[in-house]
């Protein structure tokens, strides 16, 4: 470093007017615009700004090839002035007790520093002062431990050293309550007897936590958040775009804590934890919108397990086109939807984006001229475009019980949460057959199974060739990110399994990853879909001994895309990979889409 790029290295802490020198002399900056933020007064709260901040804050253009001036471009350039790697900070993937247990939060603070990784021989200490050594040798000493120092966003540093510490803080909090508790049902108690201590689900630092753990959910873009016992612990875990991601782990007293407060505010029995309950939690996202958290317990080995799922009233907002129902498919469903009477299924497993599909439909479906009526266990999002009821075990207002009410409501448009006895299967085709549209879903692989499923039911083959509309399968795979994704040749053998049905492309796009997408290579989620819809061929096919197959074989002969063959076209479109695509559909048929 030399001449004018000595200006930053002067000091141990780096200073605005040597930043914007440098960057004048690196033909980054104009020297106009280097001499108005030099002469600009400053509020109290910029003076306490790194200058990176200051910088960015005034949205100015590269001197030499006008692109923006973002804090990462300027992280990025000051990285290469001292010589050191640039981290981008993620906090799914720091181990915050191990990070904060490094050093103290005034110590962190101090020196603009933060422990992102820890190792038994190395620590990797992010800093927004490359160029202060003072604080190394003292923290070898200390951690016996050699330090490896990185580069990272000021703003970064700032935000996670005092979200990491204040969690740190308040679970450490937590866990020194000596608050006793009624004991939790643990298989392995009897090793703990006389030992369980609870913290108390109103103290303030599991107030502070649960605050935490929804508010960084919303952050994250989770779609479920998983509170799971273990031996004397309890992890957290998010699921984001399909996949699981460990987030924390709790000492267990903070953990049932944690999950007796998340019960109160979901108006559940805090007391019953030998069975399963459900319960709704509405709240508000970081950016003012509403969001609907469905709880659900179960009792394991451990003690309680919680799951979260989060309903982002968004997701109603949106079009079958972002979605990932468009074209022929689109139409397709249209006209199962629009019939005046009949049974239309949704197919797919859990999270498969069932509800979302269904809402949606229902929400277009709703007009003031005509009645639309939903029965479910439990109401996912309560919409004020339909009348929805929640069904009732415990005083035998069931699926069935309900339909049966329903029809005596004058419904036009019914709801049902799920088609999963012989009972509410007779229901609804009784609504079907007396005039009413009825939309419901089943848990199978794929279209042409529903029917299998249904005749399993005790549903007749006359019946349900008299009322069924028409089946949807559907799936959510991840899409891959705009900013990463990379061009390859196709694989002849990957493409294959995909059921070989459209011509090969030449390229698809495959997962890169990068900041944006979290190195996943995929951001966001998107639709894949079968739809069959119930011709005077497939009835030809529908009795008490169907054939599976041959329904299937039939179906994809009228025009039917499987699940594989649909992701295909996605993938051909470069929206997702072969991949993903292989990993969320089933296999089913695949040999004998290659022979038709």
């Amino acid at each position: 470093m030399s001449g004018a790029n000595e200006v930053l290295a002067k000091g141990r802490c780096i200073d605005l007017g040597g930043v914007l020198k440098d960057l004048v002399s690196d033909a980054i900056l104009s020297r106009a615009d280097a001499a108005a933020i030099a002469s600009a007064r400053r509020s109290r709260d910029e003076a306490l700004q790194h200058p990176l901040e200051i910088i960015v804050a005034k949205q100015l253009l590269h001197a030499s090839d006008g692109r923006l001036l973002t804090l990462e471009v300027l992280t990025q350039w000051l990285a290469e002035k001292a010589a050191l790697q640039v981290a981008h900070i993620d906090p799914l993937k720091i181990n915050v007790p191990a990070v904060t247990g490094v050093m103290s939060f005034a110590y962190a603070k101090r020196y603009g520093i933060l422990c992102i990784q820890v190792s038994r021989e190395e620590l990797v200490i992010a800093t927004m002062e490359p160029f202060d050594n003072s604080w190394i040798e003292s923290l070898e000493q200390t951690s016996r431990r050699t330090i490896r120092r990185v580069l990272a966003s000021p703003t970064d540093i700032k935000k996670y050293t005092l979200e990491f510490y204040s969690l740190a803080k308040s679970v450490f909090g937590a866990g020194s309550s000596t608050a006793t508790g009624s004991g939790i049902s643990n298989f392995e108690q009897l090793l703990e007897v006389g030992k369980l201590k609870d913290a108390d689900a109103q103290d303030q630092h599991i107030v502070n936590i649960v605050d935490w753990l929804l508010q960084y959910a919303f952050e994250q873009r989770a779609s479920d958040i998983h509170l799971e016992p273990r031996r004397g612990k309890g992890k957290v875990r998010f699921r984001i775009d399909g996949i699981l991601h460990l987030v924390y782990e709790l000492p267990d007293n903070v953990m049932t804590a944690m999950i007796s407060r998340l019960k109160i505010l979901g108006r559940m029995d805090v007391a019953e934890k030998r069975r399963p309950q459900d319960g709704r939690i509405k709240t508000k996202a970081p950016n003012a919108n509403e969001v609907e958290l469905r709880l659900s317990t179960m009792p394991t080995a451990f003690g309680e397990k919680l799951v979260m799922r989060i309903f982002d009233p968004d997701v109603l907002l949106r079009s079958f086109t972002q979605l990932g129902l468009v074209a022929e498919d689109y139409q397709q469903w249209q006209a199962m939807i629009k019939r005046a009477h009949g049974i239309v299924l949704v197919t797919g497993p859990t999270g498969s984006g069932k509800t979302t599909t269904l809402y949606s439909t229902l929400k277009q479906l709703a007009t003031d001229s005509v009645n639309v009526s939903t029965i479910e266990d439990p109401i996912e999002m309560v919409v004020d475009a339909f009348n929805q009821s929640q069904i009732q075990q415990a005083i035998d207002f069931d699926f069935a019980a309900g339909i049966r009410t329903l029809m005596r409501q004058d419904p036009d448009i019914i709801m049902v949460g799920e088609i999963r006895d012989q009972a509410t299967a007779e229901m609804a085709v009784q609504a079907a057959l007396t005039g009413h549209l009825v939309l419901s879903t089943l848990h199978t692989n794929d279209a042409p199974t529903a029917i299998s499923r249904l005749l399993d039911l005790g549903m007749p083959a006359h019946l349900i060739k008299a009322t069924l509309n028409g089946v949807m399968a559907q799936r959510l795979v991840r899409t891959l990110c705009p900013d990463c994704r990379s061009e390859v040749q196709c694989d002849p053998e990957a493409w294959q399994q995909l059921g070989g049905h459209a011509k090969q492309p030449a390229t698809v796009f495959q997962p890169l990853g990068c900041l944006e997408c979290r190195n996943t290579g995929y951001l966001g989620r998107e639709g894949i879909y079968e739809i069959m819809p119930i011709s005077d061929e497939l009835l030809s096919h529908i009795s008490a001994e169907s054939d599976i197959q041959q329904v299937r074989d039939a179906a994809i002969s009228q025009g039917m895309k499987t699940l594989r063959m649909a992701g295909a076209e996605k993938v051909a479109a470069g929206i997702t990979s072969i991949a993903e695509v292989l990993r969320v559909t089933p296999e089913l048929g695949v040999r004998r889409q290659k022979d038709t």
